[in-house]
Parts: C-alpha cells; structure tokens; sequence
C-alpha cells in the first residue's frame, strides 16, 4: 500500500502533468486549424505566440556582463568542468537543473527560462528552431567547431539543416541495465531472453523481476517510441492505434515497475533496483560505482538484438539568451579536445569530437558500452522525428502508462479549454 505522501507526491505530479498537457494540446491543436470552432481571437494569440521568430534578437553589448546561465539535466557535467571554464574565462556559472526535454520544451516556450544556454536532445532541438526558441549560432566564434567528427555534424543536419543551431555535448542510447546477480536470483531457472527489450516489456519477466525492482526512465519520449519500437512499429508514429498497442502492452508491465526517475545511476549501482530502462551512460556509471564499492554484484550493460533508442543531446543557445557572446565562450571552450575528453573520462558518454580522442583513456576507449562497434552503432535506432502532434499523443499515452489517468484514447485531440 502507498504511503500518504507517496499518493500526495503522484497526485501533484499527475496533475501538472494533464495541466501541461492540456494547455499544449490546446495551443496546438489552435495552430494547427484543428479547433476551427475556437473563436478567432484566441487562434490569432496561438498562432501568434507560436510563430518562429524571423531573426534573433538584437546583439547585446560587446561588454556583457560575466555571467552565463547554463540548464542541463541531472548527473550530466564533468566534476571540474565550470570550475574550469571560471577560472579561465572569469565569467560566473549559475547550474540549474531539469528533469527531461518536456520540462525544458515547455520552460522555453513559456519564454520564462532566462538562460544562456540549454541542453536539448536534437529531436526536441529540431522543435525549438521551428518555434524560434533557439538563437542561430555566429560560428566566427566557434573556430574550435573544425574538431567535431563529420559524421556526428551529418546527423545533426538531419534536423538542424546547416548545422546553425546545434552543436553535440553527448551521445548515447537508451537501453537496459542490469544487477546479473539479483536477476538471475529472480529469474531462476529462466533464462536471459535473446532480446534485452523483453526484460522490461514483458510481463513474462516482469512479473520475476518485479522482486528485486525494476525502474524506468521518467520521460514519455524515451519510454514510448522505445515501446513502439519494440512492437515493430515506428518510434516516431502518432496514429492512434499503434500508440494504443503500445499502450496496452506497457500497462500489462506497469504494476511491476516500482521506480519512474531520470536519476537511476545510485538506485542500480546500490542493488535497490535490478533492472532499468535506461541511457547507456548511466548505466555505465552505475557499473563504475559498483566497482569501485568492492560490490559482489556486477551491473551489465545489455545491447537489445533490434538496438538501442540513439540520441544525441546538444548544446544550443536560447533566442531570449542575456549573455550570447558567454554563450559562445562556453560551447568553443567545451569544443577544445582536452575539455570534450572529460565528458568520457567521467561520464562515459561519447561527444563526437574527433580530436578529444587522444585524451580519453585507454581504458573508456576500451570500454564496449561507452565506444560501440560499427556494426552495433549502425544497429541504433535513430532519434524519432518528433511534431507538436505525436509529443501531445505520446505524452498522453505516457500519463496512461505512468499515472493511470486521462481516459482519452491515445492521438485523440485533447478537448478545448471550455468544451
């Protein structure tokens, strides 16, 4: 049975949620001329306050204050890493955390988030430079983007054409880790299934696994194009009845997964949980820590048959950004290689700098869940393409999945404010 503030704290979580929910379902829906009943004056204020910007916002003084607001997820920088870049810029960090690119895509759009730089995975990134909430970058103050792989740049380019907004910070996938002693306590005499996705998508294991304690990732647009994926459909789909039969499968598992969080690095690492759905280079923390605690344990990494979920998470610049030029000054300086090394030193998280590599250490370059062969990287599932349409439909389905709530099927229009 929940505790009382177990139920308050979902309570107060499921309720921002629909709230979020509604009031983008809403404002989309509007723009996309899909609430033609809606009366003119509040379309014209949608479309208005969705329209991209034509150009940036004027050029602060050259004199900017040394200030620089940077926002990023939890457990995701290197230890002395703004320490760093203080010491030899003299400009001050403010660090403030999010929780997920929906946190992030929602705090930009409300044009409240007062920071200089942001880091979106490059799908959502593709979203924010179509609603003008990202400033283009001025590469004369970026000559340290000639050390970036090519190929890294190619893929970005998909949704960045020009590669004018985004550079890389990490790459990595989404995949499943586990504590191989207390599963195979668990399991019994059953045995890994050849698919890892099966661990965490069906209840066959689920049901075992639920013992020693599984947790997912708390994100609708990791959890559900990976479930898509799973089924055979495609990770980026918004028809309703592939996002249905996602759904049916994931609530067929959701009574045995006890953890929702993005910060699932110390819950594997301790043996609190045995099974996460989670991004690679957590896991590989979660397998460092292990060691280095004498843990009689071992935390494996597991590569599903049909791949893991690829993404690419990038550094970009917010056009109501204060301190663009400090901006600049902290993306070039992350470029350098020795810097761009610390991020796979300490991380373990690739960041497609061809140049940092001979700054990483032997061993993280030896280390197979960190540097993927060309076979096993070529096996990654591209980052979905994301529209305003599909992240209302998986968001849906994911307060489904995650809360139990909202009884609209999902990719079905949430109502209108009023109706």
């Amino acid at each position: 049975m929940p505790s009382l503030d177990a139920l308050r704290r979902t309570t107060a979580i499921v309720q921002v949620t629909i709230q979020r929910l509604v009031a983008l379902s809403l404002g989309t829906l509007l723009v996309l001329g899909c609430d033609q009943g809606a009366p003119s004056s509040v379309r014209e204020e949608a479309s208005a306050a969705s329209t991209p910007q034509s150009a940036p916002p004027s050029e602060p003084s050259r004199t900017e204050e040394k200030v620089l607001n940077f926002s990023n997820w939890p457990d995701y920088i290197p230890d002395q890493l703004i320490e760093r870049f203080e010491r030899e810029t003299g400009i001050k960090v403010n660090y403030k955390i999010y929780k997920s690119n929906e946190e992030l895509m929602d705090r930009l759009s409300s044009g409240k988030l007062n920071d200089d730089i942001v880091v979106p995975s490059s799908n959502f990134g593709a979203l924010q430079i179509e609603k003008g909430l990202l400033r283009p970058l001025d590469k004369s103050q970026l000559p340290n983007l000639t050390n970036i792989d090519g190929s890294m740049l190619d893929t970005l380019e998909r949704l960045d054409p020009g590669n004018r907004h985004l550079v890389p910070w990490a790459w990595g996938y989404t995949t499943v880790g586990i504590n191989a002693g207390k599963v195979k306590q668990a399991l019994g005499d059953t045995p890994l299934p050849g698919n890892a996705w099966e661990l965490v998508f069906n209840p066959a294991y689920t049901s075992k696994l639920q013992q020693c304690g599984i947790g997912f990732l708390d994100s609708p647009t990791e959890i559900i194009p990976a479930a898509l994926h799973h089924i055979g459909k495609s990770p980026d789909s918004g028809r309703p009845e592939d996002l249905q039969a996602a759904s049916a499968m994931l609530a067929k598992v959701r009574p045995h997964i006890r953890t929702l969080s993005t910060s699932l690095i110390e819950d594997l690492a301790s043996g609190k949980l045995c099974v996460v759905l989670g991004w690679s280079g957590d896991i590989s923390l979660a397998i460092a820590e292990a060691e280095a605690s004498n843990a009689t344990d071992i935390i494996r990494l597991l590569l599903p048959s049909t791949g893991g979920m690829l993404f690419v998470d990038t550094l970009a610049i917010p056009s109501n950004a204060l301190h663009p030029r400090n901006a600049h000054t902290f993306i070039n300086f992350f470029m350098r290689p020795d810097i761009a090394a610390m991020m796979s030193n300490e991380m373990s998280y690739p960041t497609g700098n061809k140049a940092a590599e001979a700054h990483i250490a032997p061993e993280v370059q030896a280390n197979r869940s960190i540097f993927l062969s060309e076979d096993e990287v070529r096996q990654l599932v591209p980052p979905p393409k994301l529209d305003l349409t599909s992240r209302i439909a998986m968001t849906q389905a994911y307060v489904q999945f995650a809360y139990g709530v909202g009884q609209t099927a999902p990719g079905a229009a949430a109502p209108a404010a009023g109706q």
